[in-house]
């Protein structure tokens, strides 16, 4: 990750935890700003300890025996220098791929059905390349972290709500109020949208300099994307639409806007341009 990149994503994370500390220092003091920060770390240990678990199970993903598939992935893993990730089988048509789990040591790729009858090796290696990009540079931990801090700022924002019109404390100003309960979980959303876009970016580059064939993974996302706006995924949850190479969920006018993926058309064109 270059320095820039990484200066970015330190301070949208700051930002982050900033907004969690303030509206926890603003409904408590100091006592709510420490019960904030514990809510936090609780919050994120579970999602990071277990997340790979819960949505491996969520899909019904099996482990995958495929002799192609596994060499192509130790190859990538060994380049990317992390252990080999476990892998897993989808059964769905739509062609698609995610990575999930703690660390690069402890990690899974899982595929669908549709991705390896629908795609192409090159196209195949591309996108399992984009994944193992994903765990080389800990894209699951900061978005868990992303993710479980900006959801937390949802849920305390709406506590205080409730709260401040059933609550039988001093009522607190309503110029005062407003920004805790509207602009703070908008402003954390949109934090965490644009923390999840950078790393989508960062994974497709990643990916295409591990294969040397940025086309291959352009070729593929344009073939995901059309697919999945035709036949979108009927079962799971959208919450993980994040996790996906493309989002495989049927989406409206709000979904799109704040969708966790940059548009497909950006993410080709970069990679067009890469050198490699």
């Amino acid at each position: 990750m270059s320095l820039a990149n990484m200066l970015r994503l330190t301070l949208m994370l700051a930002l982050l935890v900033g907004i969690f500390l303030a509206i926890g220092y603003f409904i408590g003091g100091v006592t709510g700003m420490t019960i904030a920060l514990v809510i936090a770390f609780l919050m994120n240990f579970l999602a990071y300890w277990f997340s790979d678990k819960i949505v491996l199970a969520m899909y019904g993903a099996k482990p995958l025996e495929n002799e192609k598939i596994e060499k192509m992935v130790r190859k990538l893993a060994e380049k990317a220098k992390i252990g080999m990730p476990k892998l897993y089988i989808v059964e769905t048509p739509q062609p698609n791929a995610f990575a999930t789990g703690r660390d690069k040591k402890h990690c899974a790729i899982a595929v669908t059905t549709g991705l390896l009858e629908t795609l192409n090796d090159k196209e195949i290696e591309g996108v399992l390349a984009h994944e193992v990009a994903h765990i080389k540079n800990r894209d699951m931990l900061i978005s868990t972290i992303a993710a479980t801090i900006a959801g937390a700022i949802s849920y305390i924002a709406e506590i205080f709500w409730w709260s401040s019109i059933f609550g039988e404390e001093e009522e607190k100003p309503i110029w005062a109020v407003i920004p805790v309960i509207i602009l703070a979980p908008i402003a954390a959303l949109l934090i965490q949208l644009a923390i999840s876009r950078g790393r989508e970016f960062l994974a497709d580059e990643t990916g295409a300099k591990l294969t040397g064939k940025p086309e291959a993974l352009a070729s593929a996302l344009r073939k995901i994307s059309q697919i999945a706006e035709e036949n979108p995924l009927d079962h799971g949850s959208v919450a993980t639409s994040h996790m996906w190479i493309v989002n495989p969920f049927k989406g409206d006018f709000f979904v799109k806007l704040f969708s966790t993926h940059p548009p497909v058309e950006e993410r080709i064109k970069r990679l067009e341009m890469l050198k490699v």
